[in-house]
């Protein structure tokens, strides 16, 4: 081969050997450096913002005791009050029956104060450890009550009012939910007679005047 043939074959590959690198330079430099584009990106730090509803599902819930109370239940203002509050029309048990018997016949002509007083009266015999344990052994104990005869009650009409509120005030006297100006009494008498007793005078309510 002659040398000017031999020379424009080393000029011809040089010229297509520049034209195929120049034709794709970013692959060429991307092989050259050997950089990995996709694990660069992955590896920058996040920031994650939390939505709202998240973090309401993640709060902590309310406490139990941050909730409003029951209310209290509500004191009468008086005692009148008091006496409308209670169930009249159930049935009553037989001790229950008694003590309301005992205010009926009593003090039903008497102010409520002075009826509660007499009931409270046949609940602290009943408690005292000087008379019977029970309300019937207290009103049938011989010879205490005036109207207790032949072991037994006169009728009641009850469907009285005077009978209604009988029957509360022996729940009230029961349950102590009201108590009488002469707490602790155990003894009574009409105030028209003077039987001379020789106790202490608690007080004197109404008709009737009241003994420890």
């Amino acid at each position: 081969m002659s040398k000017v043939k031999m020379a424009g074959s080393i000029a011809l590959a040089a010229m297509l050997a520049f034209t195929f690198i120049s034709a794709d330079p970013i692959g060429a430099a991307a092989k050259a450096q050997d950089l990995p584009y996709a694990d660069v990106l992955a590896s920058d730090p996040q920031t994650q913002t939390i939505p709202a509803d998240s973090e309401a599902m993640e709060s902590p819930a309310e406490d139990a005791t941050d909730a409003p109370a029951d209310e209290e239940p509500v004191t009468a203002a008086t005692l009148q009050d008091l006496v409308a509050r209670q169930a009249t029309n159930a049935p009553l048990s037989r001790e229950l029956a008694c003590l309301a018997g005992a205010i009926y016949f009593e003090a039903k002509s008497e102010p409520l104060i002075g009826q509660l007083a007499v009931g409270r009266v046949v609940v602290a015999r009943s408690r005292s450890g000087r008379f019977p344990d029970s309300y019937c052994g207290v009103v049938y104990q011989p010879s205490q009550f005036s109207f207790v005869r032949g072991g037994g009650m006169p009728p009641i009409a009850k469907g009285s009012q005077d009978w209604k509120e009988a029957v509360a005030l022996a729940q009230i006297a029961h349950e102590g939910s009201w108590k009488s100006p002469v707490e602790g009494a155990l003894f009574f008498h009409a105030a028209r007679v003077a039987p001379g007793w020789r106790l202490a005078r608690v007080g004197k309510l109404g008709n009737h005047v009241f003994y420890r």
